[in-house]
């Protein structure tokens, strides 16, 4: 008897990876998780992988018909490592292909969209997801939580535009469908949360849960840019402080039914983000 296909999900350690390698393995799926060092993901078989190292993409697809990309973090232009692979990963035996982007970056565009608009001529099973921006983006070691736990300040360039924040437990949800159902969606799928928020109503959401002030900081596209900088590529920081006033002209203000219609269940809230997260902590 053969073996079972296996799904690859790379970025398996990540925010979205690790939460789609375990929804694939309680769907009694064979998982290839890798990551930069092989860590253990429970139930899946650890593989070594770094786009920028060729030699791992070998044994990483053995075995492999489906996979769950992750493009390489602050890579201006992700397509240049993306595209190579992807065509040894159809050549492989690779026929799926769900791609992480973002909701701020269309097919053509910047970065990962160039992609996004090859991904549908690579594959004839293919998902681009594009989530909004993450809830956990306000959580762990991000620039957000770190300003919330030393200044009690968010700081951004976004000013009063709103946001579908999305908890990345719906972003993997809707991954692990893609990935597995009969049919793949073949679309690009806007996710977002249930509401669009601007960054005032964030912080008084987390500061109402958690009992501790935190405010909204304005700043400027210039004086966000450098921030990044401090600890970016310029060129990376620039995209990602253009990103903030796009939302400033309203370029998130919606909202998607698409984590509902895909996983049969509505988008968790922020204030259900933030009280779980609190409630974890203690």
């Amino acid at each position: 008897m053969s073996t079972p296909s296996a799904t690859l999900v790379i970025g398996a350690t990540g925010t979205t990876g690790r939460r789609v390698a375990a929804g694939l393995v309680a769907e009694r799926h064979r998982v290839k998780a890798a990551s930069r060092r092989a860590a253990p993901v429970q139930g899946a078989q650890a593989v070594r992988f770094d786009w920028n190292e060729p030699v791992t993409h070998r044994e990483a697809l053995d075995g492999v018909d489906r996979v769950y990309l992750i493009p390489p973090i602050g890579d201006p232009d992700p397509a240049a490592v993306m595209l190579p692979f992807l065509r040894q990963a159809r050549a492989a035996g690779v026929r799926r292909a769900v791609l992480l982007s973002s909701s701020a970056i269309p097919a053509g565009g910047p970065a990962v969209g160039q992609v996004h608009q090859a991904l549908p001529d690579l594959f004839e099973q293919w998902a681009v997801l594009r989530p909004s921006w993450f809830m956990q983006n306000f959580t762990g070691s991000t620039p957000h939580a770190r300003s919330i736990r030393e200044d009690g300040a968010i700081l951004t360039a976004s000013g009063h535009g709103r946001v579908g924040f999305v908890d990345a437990e719906d972003i993997a949800a809707v991954a692990v469908r893609a990935l597995i159902d009969e049919q793949a969606p073949n679309a690009d799928l806007i996710l977002t949360g249930p509401q669009a928020l601007s960054y005032d109503e964030v912080a008084a959401i987390i500061a109402e849960v958690t009992g501790r002030p935190v405010l909204h900081r304005h700043l400027t596209f210039e004086q966000l840019r450098d921030r990044w900088a401090a600890e970016i590529p310029l060129e990376f920081a620039t995209m990602l402080a253009a990103m903030d006033r796009a939302i400033a002209d309203g370029a998130e203000d919606r909202t998607s039914d698409r984590v509902q219609r895909l996983t049969g269940r509505p988008p968790g809230t922020l204030r259900a983000f933030v009280e779980r997260e609190v409630s974890r902590s203690r």
